[in-house]
């Protein structure tokens, strides 16, 4: 989320789709949901890299000078609307008991929001724009093993978009197994192997089976406002 003098409300969003299918996979989500603002697709997932992005959604704000001034943190605008039993009803098995698992995910979107449109009247006078020390401190470490598991990502996507994609598997396992609590890295290799994000024979694991053994309530980390 970017402020911008130029803009009458002093707020520019702009949404990026973190997803290696391109605009073939993402295109029909943003067309679907009308955006009227710059809605980007990163298919190399250059922001899980270089910024530390790990779950969608997630915010990131910047000011007008290019400096982050709250680093990355799950950013939800409004609750999700909730679907009825009659909906779930009609859908495959594994994407209904997936619904009814997310309905146990922890959002409170109503602080955040606060927060932004206190930064986007006060700008750096804002309580919620974090020094350049404080954004350093929040942020994700970048140890060894997080740049290992970029590495094994990024070349699972390679072997993927090249048409090698029992070869991509394995680098996609190393780099889940080196960064764990990467959800974009786990759903994106999940998607390849199921639309649904359901067990596969390429993976030990599944969305469903992760969320219910982690905790739904757990899935985003509490934003600190």
């Amino acid at each position: 989320m970017l402020r911008d003098e130029l803009h009458p409300d002093g707020l520019e969003v702009v949404s990026v789709a973190l997803d290696t299918g391109g605009i073939d996979a993402a295109a029909p989500w943003i067309d679907r949901a009308k955006t009227s603002h710059p809605a980007l697709i990163d298919s190399a997932h250059v922001l899980d890299e270089l910024l530390g992005v790990v779950n969608v959604p997630t915010g990131i704000w910047i000011d007008e000078d290019g400096i982050i001034v709250r680093p990355p943190e799950p950013a939800f605008p409004w609750i999700p609307r909730q679907p009825t039993e009659e909906f779930l009803a009609q859908l495959p098995a594994l994407l209904a008991e997936m619904l009814r698992e997310a309905q146990s995910i922890s959002i409170d979107p109503e602080p955040y929001v606060a927060a932004l449109r206190d930064w986007v009247a006060n700008g750096a006078r804002s309580p919620f724009a974090l020094s350049p020390g404080e954004v350093v401190e929040r942020s994700a470490p970048r140890d060894p093993d997080r740049a290992r598991a970029a590495a094994c990502f990024e070349l699972g996507q390679h072997l993927h978009r090249a048409g090698f994609e029992r070869d991509a598997v394995p680098w996609f396992r190393e780099a889940h197994r080196l960064q764990p609590e990467n959800w974009t890295y786990k759903r994106q290799a999940w998607t390849f192997a199921d639309p649904l994000q359901g067990p596969s024979e390429d993976y030990d694991s599944d969305w469903l089976t992760e969320v219910r053994a982690l905790g739904a309530e757990n899935y985003y980390p509490a934003v600190d406002i």
